[in-house]
């Protein structure tokens, strides 16, 4: 099983699915914990009943059939799949609406969707997951993608309320793909994933989800630094060490032709 997760952290993102799929079939003894574990790219449903696209993942599954955070119905449909209470399903709602902006206002567009249930400690857990397509067919805006993707999972277990403060435990994965295909720089394919966790108990005066709301901000915001100082960071220096500009080039090494 260690073996298997190290070998699934090395596999990039746009290959996952297939990679699991193969581990599932050599160790089917471990299929629930590698299921449970393993963060693949997010697949995405529309829901005929809103006319809104939502994402589909371990969370609001039962069986083959997926809930929508828009209508509270499982697609395809399912009789006696779990729903979250009344009380709960009221802050689902509001969740999905504020995070929507937030997508728009940071992604420019995608897709989110936001599923919470109760757990078995008296607190709740709340799932957020954005989808964004960045390829020109898709949701870019500025067309230097051929492919491109971004897909972030933040589940964040709330403990139950003591006095005026909640405990929150919040684990965030990241999964990006891209690449390119342009004539002067050839095609390049850059992929990977991230995953951090951040511990805090916090007043739960101004309510669950702006305590939410703000520790997801500053997550996605230390994921963004470290994706963009270890994959492009890092891909850049060794792209210029090993293929240096043409401007240096010709400074260290000068036309040596006697006129």
């Amino acid at each position: 099983m260690e073996a298997a997760m190290g070998l699934m952290r090395r596999i990039p993102p746009k290959h996952s699915e297939a990679a699991l799929s193969a581990l599932l079939s050599l160790l089917p003894h471990h299929s629930s914990d590698l299921l449970s574990q393993v963060d693949q790219p997010l697949q995405v449903l529309c829901d005929v009943d809103s006319g809104k696209e939502f994402i589909l993942c371990e969370y609001n599954r039962d069986a083959d059939s997926y809930r929508s955070p828009w209508s509270n119905k499982y697609h395809p449909a399912l009789d006696d799949g779990p729903h979250p209470s009344t009380e709960l399903r009221k802050l689902e709602i509001e969740a999905n609406d504020v995070f929507t902006i937030y997508r728009d206002q940071y992604y420019e567009g995608g897709i989110s969707s936001v599923y919470m249930w109760e757990d078995e400690n008296e607190g709740f857990i709340a799932c957020f997951l954005i989808k964004k397509d960045g390829s020109k067919t898709a949701h870019g805006r500025r067309g230097y993608l051929q492919e491109g993707s971004w897909d972030a999972i933040h589940v964040i277990e709330v403990g139950p309320e003591e006095e005026v403060n909640a405990r929150y435990c919040l684990t965030s994965s990241v999964m990006l793909s891209l690449t390119t295909n342009d004539e002067s720089a050839g095609t390049f394919n850059l992929s990977g994933s991230i995953r951090r966790q951040m511990n805090m108990e916090l007043s739960v005066a101004e309510g669950h989800l702006c305590n939410m709301g703000r520790m997801i901000e500053e997550m996605e915001s230390k994921l963004r630094n470290s994706l963009d100082q270890v994959y492009f960071g890092k891909t850049k220096e060794m792209v210029c060490t090993l293929r240096p500009p043409a401007e240096i080039v010709q400074t260290k090494f000068p036309d040596s032709r006697i006129p």
